[in-house]
């Protein structure tokens, strides 16, 4: 079976994402996937060709204003090439974010990766954990205690640097890491079976 290859496409302004980016791409190599991570705000013409041969394509960006950061907005404009010519077309997607407020409109930068990737013909990967930290006995050290599915999500208060990426956000990411892992093993093994 071959051996997935993901890309983690991120912009981090302050660190705090880059922590994250991190997190997925060692939960991708803990399932055996080969991992890249790439800085859309530094990408390189060897680094789109990284992209165009991933199996999947994780994107990050910290929540500014509502949605992703003008850097990652930038380099969702120039995959329009890609669209022209559906080069991504079904590859896998996910998405992770982080921002200063529990809630800070996280859920908008995981729609707008979400819909990103629908304009590019991507699968889009959930997150597939049900909330966590929503009862008596939950705790905030619980994967998934912000309660958004659609992607990984963090908070970080605005006055701490990446070292303060909460523990529990972290191991969220690194879930979402494994699961787009397992996930492309799974279309891997389907393709090569209908072939």
């Amino acid at each position: 079976m071959s051996t997935p290859v993901i890309a983690v496409a991120y912009h981090s302004g302050y660190g705090h994402t880059a922590v994250l980016a991190e997190a997925v791409r060692a939960g991708a190599a803990d399932v055996g996937a080969q991992v890249r991570l790439i800085e859309v705000d530094k990408i390189t013409e060897e680094q789109w060709a990284v992209l165009d041969a991933s199996d999947a394509i994780v994107f990050g960006s910290p929540t500014y204003m509502g949605t992703a950061s003008g850097a990652f907005h930038a380099f969702a404009e120039a995959t329009s090439a890609r669209w022209a010519t559906q080069a991504w077309k079904d590859k896998l997607a996910a998405g992770f974010t982080n921002s200063g407020s529990k809630s800070g409109d996280k859920l908008h930068t995981l729609q707008f990766f979400q819909i990103l990737a629908a304009q590019l013909g991507m699968h889009w990967v959930n997150l597939g954990l049900l909330p966590g930290w929503n009862s008596s006995t939950a705790s905030e050290h619980d994967l998934n205690r912000l309660g958004v599915f659609l992607g990984a999500a963090a908070q970080t208060n605005v006055d701490e640097g990446p070292d303060a990426v909460h523990k529990a956000d972290v191991a969220t990411a690194e879930h979402l890491g494994r699961r787009v892992a397992e996930t492309a093993e799974t279309f891997l093994a389907g393709r090569a079976q209908a072939a």
